[in-house]
């Protein structure tokens, strides 16, 4: 099996650790993870993963790195490993926000196959939505990289171009929808519910309407019509919040988050 450092054992790298052993996709064993304060990674250590602080010596036992560190972190932790970076062994693999491809290629001398992989919050449950982009990788490494990605939800590769617009539509998008069960746990609280029940409601409903799109693979409009009738309730209750705007605010509210984005350029 290869090796996998994970280079900041924080939140989201932690995250990724523990998914990649709940699936079964690799041993504890071939997992590296490093952090300043290793007693924070007590948890991963009990289950056989091996909890460093040098980054150099995790990377030293790799096949695949992964960086899980802040930004401004990158120049200095990439100069620190970069003794034992070895561009016929090692693959890159950077889940920092922000930082391009090109970054990382004039940092390691472009001397590494690189990937930047764009996770949401919903890792930490292994039901991420994660888009790649890739660099110099063989398709072995292209393999091995979407289907470490799939034991933690489900991955698509794209153009880094369009990166900043899946950081919206993927990561900002899960605050959109949270925002929506908020809402609708809000209007079940009017009509009679209290709020714990109309919360397990609400958030049911709306897995289960996104389950239905994944599995069947249909258009939205495919599963509304199934549940509207002639002069239904669902078709009065849809059409009066289109008449409120939701379609149009949901499209400006996702337009104006890209626009921020591109303005921090």
């Amino acid at each position: 099996m290869s090796k996998i450092a994970i280079i900041g054992g924080g939140n989201l790298g932690s995250a990724i650790a523990e998914g990649l052993i709940n699936s079964g996709f690799t041993a504890a064993d071939n997992l590296y993870v490093t952090r300043r304060n290793t007693a924070l990674l007590e948890g991963l250590q009990s289950k056989g993963v091996h909890v460093l602080s040098d980054n150099l010596k995790a990377v030293e036992k790799a096949d695949y790195i992964i960086l899980a560190i802040k930004p401004f972190q990158v120049s200095e932790i990439i100069q620190q490993i970069n003794p034992a970076l070895d561009g016929k062994r090692h693959t890159l693999i950077s889940v920092v926000t922000g930082v391009w491809i090109q970054d990382l290629v004039e940092l390691t001398a472009d001397k590494l196959p690189i990937v930047r992989a764009m996770p949401n919050t919903a890792i930490a449950i292994q039901e991420s939505m994660t888009c790649t982009c890739m660099y110099k990788v063989s398709e072995t490494q292209q393999k091995f990289v979407t289907d470490l990605f799939n034991q933690l939800g489900k991955t698509v590769d794209i153009d880094e171009k369009l990166m900043d617009a899946a950081t919206v539509l993927g990561a900002c998008g899960t605050a959109f929808a949270m925002r929506y069960i908020r809402a609708n746990i809000q209007g079940g609280v009017e009509i009679g519910f209290n709020a714990k029940v109309a919360a397990v409601i609400a958030a049911q409903t709306v897995k289960g309407a996104a389950d239905l799109l994944l599995q069947h693979h249909t258009h939205p409009e495919q599963e509304i019509d199934k549940v509207t009738t002639p002069k239904g309730c669902t078709i009065a209750g849809l059409n009066e919040m289109e008449h409120r705007g939701l379609s149009s605010s949901i499209i400006r509210g996702i337009t104006t988050s890209y626009k921020k984005i591109v303005e921090k350029m």
